[in-house]
C-alpha cells in the first residue's frame, strides 16, 4: 500500500506543477482534465500526509518511552502513544477506503425508470408514490429532475414513468435502488381489511453521451404520432410524440412530454443510449456476477430488494437485513439512512475482498 501511495503522491506533485503552467490555460479541455485528476488525488495525498505525520510522532513517542525518565512524563507518553495508535489505525483504514477502485459512473446523471409490476391498480399507485419519493429525495439534494415520459393508470397511478436526474454524485447514491420494490398494505377498495402485496420495478441507468455509446442511424426505426396525454391543444393535435425502436436489440423508447418533436427525440435518444450502455455493461460483467452478489446483491431488476410494509410502518432492505420503522419519512424522500447503510456494507465487503489488497 505504501508503494502505491508514494506513486500517487509523486503523480499529485507532477499535476500540481502542470496546473501552474500558464500555457495550459489555452487548452480548456486539457486543463479541466488535469484539474479533475489533481482533485481526485488530493484527498488521498492529504490523508497520506496525515498518516505519515502520525507515524513519525509514534516513533518519537516510542523512543521517549524507551528512555528512563520522570514517571509522570512516561505515563503521559504512554497515554499519547495509545491515542496515536488509534489515530494510526483509523488513518490506515481511511487510506484503504480511498484506494478502493471507484465506479466510473458515480458522478453521472441517471435515467430512472419505474414500472408497476404484480398487483394491478395497487402497483400503479405505489409506482406513483415511488416517483414522488425519488423526486423529493432529488429535491433535497438539489438535483434537477426532468420527466421523460409517463403512462398513467385509470386510478391515478402510474404504469410506467421515466425521468432524468442530474446533479452531483447522482448515480453514486441511486445505483442501489435498482430491483423489485414490494409493498404490503390494505387497498382502499378492500372491504375485509386484508393486506395485499404488490410490486414495482426500479431501474437506475447511468446517463451516457454520444461518445460513450455510438448508435447507427440505420439501426433506428422512428415513428411519430399525436400525443395522448395532457399538454393542451397544440400537443394533442401535432405529430410531436416519438417512438424510437433500436432494431438490433428491440429496445423501444417513447417520449411525448414536450411540444417539440426535436426535444422529444433528444430525450428518447438519451434514454436509449443509457439502456444500451447498461445492456453492454451487464454483458461485460456477466463473468463476475457471482462476486457482485456476494457484496450487495447483483442489482438485477428481477431481484426483490426492499419491502414497504404499511401496517407495521416498516421498511426492510433485504440485501443487508436493514429494518427501519420510518415508512412515512422514507416515502417523503428521506432515503439517506438506507443508502448510507448499503454504501457502507459494499465498502466493507470490498475492503475484505482479496482483490482490494
Amino acid at each position: 500500500m505504501i508503494d502505491k501511495l508514494e506513486e500517487i503522491e509523486a503523480r499529485f506533485e507532477v499535476l500540481s506543477e502542470e496546473l501552474t503552467d500558464t500555457t495550459l490555460f489555452a487548452q480548456p479541455e486539457k486543463y479541466k482534465e488535469t484539474a479533475r485528476a489533481h482533485s481526485d488525488l488530493g484527498q488521498i495525498v492529504e490523508e497520506y500526509h496525515r498518516f505519515k505525520a502520525i507515524s513519525e510522532t509514534m516513533i518519537e513517542t516510542e523512543t521517549l518511552l524507551a528512555e528512563e525518565g520522570d514517571a509522570d512524563l512516561l505515563e503521559m507518553a504512554r497515554e499519547e502513544l495509545s491515542d496515536l495508535q488509534k489515530q494510526h489505525s483509523a488513518s490506515e483504514e481511511q487510506l484503504k477506503r480511498l484506494l478502493l477502485p471507484k465506479d466510473p459512473n458515480d458522478e453521472k446523471a441517471v435515467i430512472l425508470e419505474i414500472r408497476a409490476g404484480t398487483g394491478g391498480a395497487e402497483a400503479t399507485l405505489f409506482a406513483q408514490e415511488a416517483l414522488r419519493m425519488y423526486s423529493r429525495y432529488a429535491e433535497a439534494k438539489r438535483w434537477k429532475v426532468d420527466l421523460v415520459s409517463a403512462t398513467l393508470s385509470g386510478v391515478g397511478g402510474t404504469k410506467e414513468s421515466i425521468v432524468s436526474i442530474d446533479g452531483k454524485g447522482v448515480y453514486s447514491r441511486l445505483k442501489f435502488e435498482s430491483g423489485v420494490h414490494r409493498v404490503q398494505r390494505v387497498p382502499e377498495t378492500e372491504t375485509q381489511g386484508r393486506v395485499h402485496t404488490s410490486a414495482i420495478t426500479v431501474a437506475v441507468l447511468p446517463e451516457v453521451d454520444e461518445l460513450e455509446v455510438e448508435i447507427d442511424d440505420n439501426d433506428l426505426r422512428i415513428d411519430t404520432f399525436c400525443s395522448s396525454g395532457p399538454g393542451g391543444q397544440s400537443v394533442n393535435t401535432t405529430y410531436s410524440a416519438i417512438r424510437i425502436t433500436h432494431e438490433p436489440t428491440g429496445e423501444v423508447v417513447t417520449c411525448q412530454d414536450e411540444k417539440s418533436w426535436h426535444k422529444n427525440k433528444a430525450k428518447a435518444m438519451k434514454v436509449l443510449r443509457s439502456r444500451l450502455y447498461e445492456r453492454a455493461r451487464l454483458e461485460q460483467q456477466a463473468e463476475i456476477a457471482e462476486s457482485r452478489r456476494a457484496m450487495v446483491g447483483s442489482g438485477d431488476r428481477s431481484e426483490k430488494i426492499r419491502t414497504y410494509n404499511f401496517p407495521q410502518n416498516r421498511v426492510t432492505d433485504h440485501r443487508i437485513g436493514l429494518t427501519t420503522h420510518r415508512l412515512e419519512q422514507v416515502l417523503e424522500g428521506e432515503l439517506d439512512e438506507i443508502i448510507d447503510a448499503l454504501a457502507t456494507h459494499l465498502e466493507s465487503e470490498s475492503l475484505q475482498s482479496p482483490d482490494s489488497d
